[in-house]
């Protein structure tokens, strides 16, 4: 019974590596456009698909990363400004694609610029906090998608769509984990709708990778002015040393081993160039052995283990 389980599971495991392995044909020919390659993992994968040969389309939000990203990769690469909150913005990239793409269509969209701040508890945030993140986020990554759609389409190409970990796990309050939730329906939803049309849709769960989003004093800055903006009733209620405990139990969810950006642009590539990509990619140990397991667990459960980990407030009952 064990061995027919254990042979079971090798068969399956065998097969889809090696149906992983099979790469899509002329890839030298193929465009890819990326958003949010100013740093961080666009930036990375931007590089890094150029160096394979791939037409890398980089829209940057500043001309200050574009032209850096310009000077690092081949004369294959081009730029182009885009702020993916602004409908305008969104529609002028849109022609730019066009133009350079023409009736090959556009084999890739990588929805890959984001924000994670103002991160806090809820109660410390408002309507403007949220919708700031939200714009970026999800709203951004909608807004491109069905304008680059009828490309993609042409094609027969794909959307990689970056979510995360904290779109299975709500740890924090604001609007980062939300904007993540959304990201999973939207692509789940597209997915399911682009299959009749032959497109393929994969989403990018990464654990706490350290970025240019996530550094400790971006974060600290952004936690200490939506702490400044609440209400005497709620200083009261949270206490002065909430901030630092808050802080600490942050860095304890951080790995304690280095984690590579490559893990997370590996899996972006291999979404963009394998015959049969993954539905959902999750690099990171924490992802793996951590929030995924989470995710599953029943909701009392996960409660308990935040209740007790996170910092409480100077008049919990």
């Amino acid at each position: 019974m064990w061995l027919h389980l254990v042979v079971l599971v090798g068969l399956y495991y065998l097969l889809r590596w090696y149906r992983e392995r099979q790469v899509v044909s002329h890839l030298r020919d193929k465009f890819v456009f990326i958003t949010g390659c100013d740093s961080g993992f666009g930036n990375l994968l931007a590089r890094q698909l150029d160096l394979r040969g791939l037409r890398v389309l980089a829209a940057c939000l500043t001309e200050q990363g574009a032209e850096q990203l310009r000077n690092e990769t081949s004369d294959r690469l081009q730029t182009v400004i885009l702020d993916v909150t602004k409908t305008e913005s969104v529609a002028a990239a849109t022609e730019w694609v066009k133009e350079r793409v023409g009736d090959r269509g556009l084999w890739g969209l990588v929805n890959n610029a984001g924000i994670c701040t103002p991160t806090a508890p809820n109660q410390w945030l408002t309507k403007q906090d949220f919708v700031k993140i939200l714009e970026v986020n999800l709203l951004g990554v909608i807004d491109v998608t069905l304008s680059l759609l009828p490309l993609v389409r042409k094609a027969r190409g794909r959307v990689v769509n970056m979510s995360s970990v904290m779109g299975r796990v709500a740890f924090n309050g604001g609007a980062y984990s939300i904007s993540k939730y959304g990201v999973e329906a939207f692509s789940d939803s597209l997915r399911r709708e682009l299959c009749y049309f032959g497109v393929k849709v994969a989403m990018i769960e990464p654990g706490y990778f350290i970025t240019n989003m996530t550094q400790g004093d971006n974060f600290l800055e952004n936690l200490q002015a939506s702490w400044n903006q609440t209400s005497p009733e709620v200083k009261e209620l949270y206490g002065d040393n909430f901030i630092a405990d808050f802080l600490k139990i942050l860095n304890l969810l951080k790995p304690p081993w280095p984690q590579n950006l490559s893990l997370v642009t590996d899996c972006m590539e291999h979404a963009l160039t394998a015959c049969h990509p993954r539905t959902r990619y999750s690099p990171g140990w924490d992802a793996k052995f951590l929030y995924l397991p989470m995710s599953y667990l029943p909701s009392f459960l996960v409660d308990l283990m935040v209740y007790w980990c996170y910092p409480r407030p100077a008049k919990a009952l």
